[in-house]
C-alpha cells in the first residue's frame, strides 16, 4: 500500500519568511507544502517574479518538498475586501487574470496541481448569473490548465457557490467532466457541512480527488482546529485515503495559527506520523502472525488517552489504543483469509488483557467479514458475562447489531445495571422494543422497591 505524502500549509506560517517556512516544514520531517501565493509569500504579480520562482523551486528541490499551489490568499487582489474579486464576482476577469497565473508559476515551481474555489455569490447576483460567471471563468483557467499539463482542485468551500462535495461534482458535470478538473478536498469541512464523514466523502471522491487539506472542524462551525479538537475521525479518514490509492499531497490547513506555527506543524505531524503504529501496520500485513507481539504493545506506543476528553473512560468513543488496534486487525484482515482472521481475532481476545479485549471488540463491526460474525458473536457474549463497564460498553457498540434479540436485550439492561450509558449501546433507539420496555420496568420498579434511585438512562429508554 502507499504510504501518504503529508504537507504543510504556508498559510500557517504567514508570519515567517517562506524560506524559513520551508526549512521549518522541512525540518519537521513534512513531505511536501501547499504554498499559497501572496504578497509576502511568492508574490505573483512582483516585478522580478521568474527570479522569486527560480528561488523558490531551488529551494523546494534542496529541501526535497513537493509542492501544490493554493490561490486562496485574503487580499491579494484587493487591499479592501477579502477574497474580492472571486469568479462569481461582476469584475472576475483579475481572478481569471490570477488562476492563469497561478498555473503558469505551478508549471516553473514543479506543482502538479492548483487549488483553487468559486467564491461567494454577492447579494446582489442571482443564482443563475452567478453560476455562468463561474462555468465561463473555470473553463477560460482550464484551458490555461490543459495547455500547461496540470491539474487543478476546485475545492468546495462552506459559504460559496460550491460549499459542498455534491456542488462540486455538480460543476464538473456541467463543465463536461475535462480532464484536467479534479477536486481539492478539505477533510475539516466535510465535519462542518458534509452529510457524509471525511472517510466517506473520500471515497466518494476515489479517482477525482488531486489535493488534500487536512484540519479538524465541528459540524455546523466553519473554524480550522488543530487535530483532536473537533469531531474529525483523523485515523479513519487517513485510512481512506490510503485505501482509494491516494497519491497527492495531504497538507495541514491551519491559517490562524501562525502565531504558534513551529509547534502546531510540530503537534500536527505527530499527529499524522505514528511511527510505531505505521512500521507495525508494514509488519502486519508482512507478516501476520506478527500480530500477536504487537497487538499487546500498543498503549505503550501510543497511550491509552480517551479519543474524547469528554468522554474520560473511553465508554462512548474508545481511546488512541482501541483505534491503534483497530488498524492492526484491518491490516490482518487485509493479510489473511477469513478463517485464519476469525482464528487470530479469537485469541486476541481471549489472551489479552482488557485493553486488548475492548481493542478487539471496537474494531469487530469494521472488519465487516460475515466469516468473522459467529466468532465475534461469541466474544460479544463473553464480554458482556463481565462487570468491566468499559468492556461491556466496547461489546455494545455496532457490532452488537448481530446478537439475537434475546442477547441484545440482556446486553442493553447490563449497561443500565454498571452504569454504562446508553449513548455507548448502537443504535438502541430503533432496535429498543416492548419486551425491552418491559424489562427495563421490571428492573425501575425493583430499584424503587428498594429504596434506590432509577437510573437516567433508564427513565430515557422507557420515555423514547
Amino acid at each position: 500500500m502507499t504510504a501518504l505524502s503529508f504537507g504543510y500549509g504556508t498559510n500557517g506560517f504567514a508570519n515567517h519568511r517562506l524560506t524559513d517556512a520551508l526549512r521549518l516544514i522541512a525540518e519537521l520531517g513534512y513531505d511536501g507544502v501547499a504554498l499559497t501565493l501572496d504578497h509576502h509569500h511568492l508574490d505573483p504579480f512582483a516585478d522580478d517574479l521568474p527570479e522569486q520562482v527560480r528561488r523558490v523551486r531551488g529551494e523546494l528541490d534542496r529541501l526535497g518538498l513537493s509542492v501544490v499551489v493554493e490561490t486562496g490568499a485574503r487580499y491579494l487582489l484587493d487591499p479592501h475586501v477579502k477574497h474580492h474579486p472571486t469568479l462569481v464576482s461582476a469584475d472576475s476577469e483579475r481572478r481569471v487574470d490570477f488562476l492563469r497565473r497561478s498555473v503558469r508559476i505551478a508549471v516553473d515551481l514543479g506543482a502538479d496541481v492548483v487549488s483553487f474555489w468559486s467564491g461567494i455569490r454577492p447579494s446582489d447576483v442571482d443564482e443563475p448569473t452567478a453560476t455562468r460567471r463561474l462555468v465561463e471563468g473555470t473553463s477560460r483557467v482550464l484551458e490555461e490548465a490543459d495547455r500547461h499539463g496540470v491539474r487543478l482542485g476546485l475545492e468546495p468551500e462552506p459559504g460559496m457557490v460550491v460549499d459542498t462535495v455534491d456542488a462540486a461534482l455538480a460543476l464538473c458535470a456541467r463543465l463536461g467532466e475535462p480532464e484536467p478538473l479534479g477536486i481539492t478536498l478539505d477533510v475539516g469541512h466535510c465535519v462542518a457541512v458534509e452529510r457524509d464523514t471525511a472517510a466517506e466523502c473520500v471515497r466518494r471522491l476515489r479517482g477525482r480527488l488531486v489535493h488534500v487539506q487536512l484540519d479538524d472542524m465541528r459540524p455546523g462551525v466553519h473554524e480550522h482546529l488543530e487535530f483532536g479538537e473537533g469531531d474529525l475521525d483523523l485515523s479513519e479518514t487517513l485510512d481512506a485515503l490510503t485505501e482509494i490509492g491516494f497519491t497527492g499531497l495531504a497538507a495541514v490547513e491551519l491559517p490562524r495559527h501562525g502565531h504558534a506555527a513551529p509547534q502546531v506543524a510540530r503537534r500536527a505531524i505527530g499527529a499524522l506520523r505514528q511511527p510505531w503504529v505505521n512500521e507495525a501496520l508494514t509488519e502486519v500485513r508482512r507478516e501476520p502472525a506478527s500480530i500477536a507481539t504487537l497487538f499487546p504493545a500498543v498503549g505503550r506506543h501510543v497511550g491509552r488517552s480517551p479519543v474524547d476528553q469528554d468522554d474520560p473512560q473511553g465508554l462512548v468513543h474508545g481511546t488512541v489504543d482501541d483505534r491503534a488496534r483497530g488498524r492492526l486487525l484491518h491490516a490482518l484482515a487485509d493479510s489473511v483469509e477469513p478463517a485464519r482472521l476469525a482464528e487470530e481475532t479469537t485469541a486476541l481476545y481471549r489472551y489479552g488483557d482488557d485493553a486488548e479485549r475492548r481493542g478487539v471488540l471496537r474494531a469487530l463491526d469494521a472488519l465487516a467479514r460475515p466469516e468473522l460474525i459467529p466468532a465475534g458473536v461469541e466474544l460479544v457474549r463473553d464480554a458482556l458475562r463481565t462487570n468491566d463497564i468499559r468492556l461491556v460498553a466496547a461489546a455494545m457498540g455496532p457490532f452488537a447489531q448481530h446478537l439475537d434479540d434475546h442477547a441484545w436485550r440482556h446486553g442493553v439492561l447490563k449497561c443500565l445495571f454498571t452504569g454504562v450509558p446508553l449513548t455507548a449501546v448502537a443504535d438502541w433507539r430503533r432496535r429498543a422494543d416492548d419486551e425491552l420496555r418491559r424489562m427495563v420496568t421490571d428492573f425501575a420498579a425493583e430499584r424503587r422497591a428498594a429504596g434506590r434511585t432509577v437510573p437516567g438512562d433508564a427513565v430515557a429508554l422507557l420515555e423514547a
